[in-house]
């Protein structure tokens, strides 16, 4: 929600400064300083490499990535790992 103020309880304080001191948002910093710690890393989704180029083109745009039709299924990994 763009304009609106962030005003969410923070579970982790530690984690959320470190996280705004390492450059990320408020709202990414406090999504992931919210997030219970399972002790398991990850989802269960397939890994980039197992998807096909179309499948991570269609994530791409999604997401938002500006180039993405003229990238290779690399660039498209890549371009999605770093965003």
């Amino acid at each position: 929600m763009p304009g609106k103020a962030f005003s969410s309880r923070i579970e982790n304080e530690d984690q959320y400064e470190a996280l705004r001191d390492k450059g990320y948002s408020k709202e990414k910093a406090a999504r992931i300083a919210n997030t219970p710690d399972s002790g398991k890393k990850g989802g269960s989704s397939k890994k980039y490499e197992a998807w096909t180029r179309q499948e991570l083109y269609r994530k791409a745009q999604e997401v938002g990535i500006e180039g993405r039709s003229k990238m290779s299924k690399q660039d498209l990994i890549h371009a999605l790992r770093h965003n």
